[in-house]
Formats: structure tokens, sequence, C-alpha cells
């Protein structure tokens, strides 16, 4: 059992019209499907992703309307990587930031490679990481009419930052249940701090990572727009997955069992600092219920939703996506 890298994140927004704009026009993502939180279908979930929203490439948003604005702290997903070719992209994009008056900070390098971090409209904490020398998980391929020329274009999810106030239970979880194996420590770039740590699954590299961060001196992270709701990494397919439900249950982590999300399956759980944790199948994909070249353009709704169709139309305010007029 190896779990193939990270398969989404799913963050909060409190505005799903903004939320669209920032990450289709300004960031160049292809929206793969518009619909509802399964659990809350008053409210959009948005999907981002490359040209087909292939697993590993997957940006995700609850839009919650009236959300306070998230208070950074511990038991948190902390950072939001996303991957691009090179170095040569992240002069593009440091430039593209500046025209959109994106805030943002100089070009580090962390873990190896080179970075760029932002921050989007609501706080979201973000980074972008050069593929420069990358070996391991392939990324993804922009979409062709995104609004970011394809050869500097996001091809998926990077590391993901986890900051918790207790790494060794973390940790524990990590490389004796979920099978990561330490890869290496950097500096934090708050003074006085532990290095952070790096752990890869998989085939490793920049889309198999998860980077912990020490720090007993912040509060508890009070999650709102701008925060992270959970992690997903990546199995095969349901196969896989059962047989992961069983290994998480047989560990004595409390989690959801089996949970259908039609575009794929899943096991949620949290780790023993309360961060959420799903295990994801790669299948079936964004394309089984709509046309490829059409992703995103209307509401989707699983079979196990239609017949709520109208109800839930009419709970949402209209988005009035247009690819056209990226």
């Amino acid at each position: 059992m190896e779990l193939k890298g990270i398969h989404h994140l799913s963050a909060i927004t409190a505005n799903a019209k903004e939320n669209l704009d920032f990450y289709t026009k300004v960031l160049g993502l292809r929206l793969v499907k518009k619909t509802v939180n399964q659990d809350d279908t008053s409210v959009y979930h948005l999907f981002y992703g490359d040209e087909r929203g292939n697993p590993g490439t997957e940006l995700t948003f609850f839009e919650i309307p009236m959300a306070a604005p998230n208070k950074p702290g511990t038991s948190s997903i902390s950072a939001t990587s996303l991957r691009v070719p090179n170095n040569e992209a992240l002069q593009y994009w440091k430039q593209r930031l500046d025209d959109h008056g994106v805030q943002h900070e100089e070009i580090a390098y962390r873990a190896g490679r080179s970075t760029l971090a932002f921050t989007d409209f609501e706080g979201q904490r973000l980074i972008l990481v050069s593929d420069e020398n990358n070996e391991g998980v392939e990324g993804g391929r922009p979409w062709e009419r995104a609004s970011v020329p394809q050869k500097y274009g996001v091809t998926g999810l990077g590391p993901i930052r986890l900051t918790v106030r207790k790494a060794e239970s973390t940790v524990h979880v990590l490389t004796e249940v979920m099978g990561f194996r330490k890869k290496s420590t950097y500096p934090s770039h708050e003074d006085g701090q532990p290095d952070i740590i790096v752990f890869e699954t998989g085939k490793g590299g920049s889309g198999a990572e998860v980077h912990i961060e020490e720090r007993p001196d912040l509060p508890f992270e009070r999650q709102g727009r701008g925060g992270v709701h959970h992690v997903a990494f990546r199995v095969e397919d349901r196969a896989a997955l059962d047989e992961w439900i069983q290994h998480i249950t047989n560990a004595g982590l409390p989690n959801s069992g089996f949970v259908e999300r039609y575009y794929f399956k899943s096991l949620y759980f949290r780790e023993p600092n309360g961060i959420l944790f799903e295990i994801a199948t790669d299948g079936p994909g964004f394309d089984g219920d709509e046309d490829i070249n059409h992703l995103g353009e209307s509401l989707a709704l699983p079979p196990y939703l239609e017949n709520k169709r109208e109800q839930i139309e009419a709970s949402l305010k209209p988005l009035n996506y247009k690819p056209e007029q990226l």
C-alpha cells in the first residue's frame, strides 16, 4: 500500500464570484467543475485544475458567504504550493502578480527549489514552486485556452505545509500509518524556530510532499475565509481505497468510512493535531457528466442530487462563467 501523492486541496472562500475571477483570470487555472458542497447544497463547491482536472492538479473552494477571516495558527494547513514548469516561469509570475496588484514576497529558496509566496484577495497563503529539476510525480498540462501562456502555467499542486504544535504525533501518522518517508529539512523563515521537515510518498517530488512546521508558540488556527479545510491524497481506485479504509481503522484512527463523491471516492480522518486528511481515488474524474470542451460552464450535480436541482439552483447566485472572456 502506497499513496501516490497529493490528490486535491479544499479551501474556503466567502465570495465565489471573486474567487472564480482570481483563480481563472489571474492564476490561469481552468474551472473544471461548478457544483455544490454535497454536505451543504446551498453553497458552491468550485474545482480548478489543469486541462482535465487531473488528480494532483485540483484546487477546490467551498463558498461560505458569512465566513469570518481566517486566523492563522497551529493545527492548520498553512501554505498551499502550486507547481510551475521552471525558474523562468517564476520570473513571469513575479511580473504578472505585480501587474495584477497581488501581494507577494521575493523569490526565495525553499526545500531545494525556487519559490514565490503570495496571497489571494482573502489572504489565502499560496506558494509558486519551480519544477526546474523536479523528479517524481508528473505534473498536469495547463489548459491551452487559459489566461496564462501554457509554457508558464500552473501544472498542479506542490508541497503542502502543515503547522502543528507537536510534530512528533503528526510525523508518526505520516510515516508509520500513511507510509511517508522523511526526505530532508530546511530552515524556517521565522527566526528562532525549528527547521521544517520534508516528507514524501509514492514517486516523490514536488507533487508528493508534506512539509511539517512545529510552532508551539502559536495559538490554534480559527478557520475562515482564506483558510484551508483539508488536503487529500491519491490512491488508484476503489479497491485501493477499501484497503486504506481498513488500514486506517486498524490503526485506531476515527474515520468517515467510505464516502461517495461521484467524481472520486473518499475516506476522511483527522491526524492527531486535528488537521483533516482525505484519501481519494484517481477516478472517475470530471468529464463523465460534461463534455471535456465545456467543463465548468453549467451547474453540475451528481445523480443523487439531481432531484433537488430546482431547489439548489434557486439558492445560488449565478456566476455566469464564460471561458471565452478569460
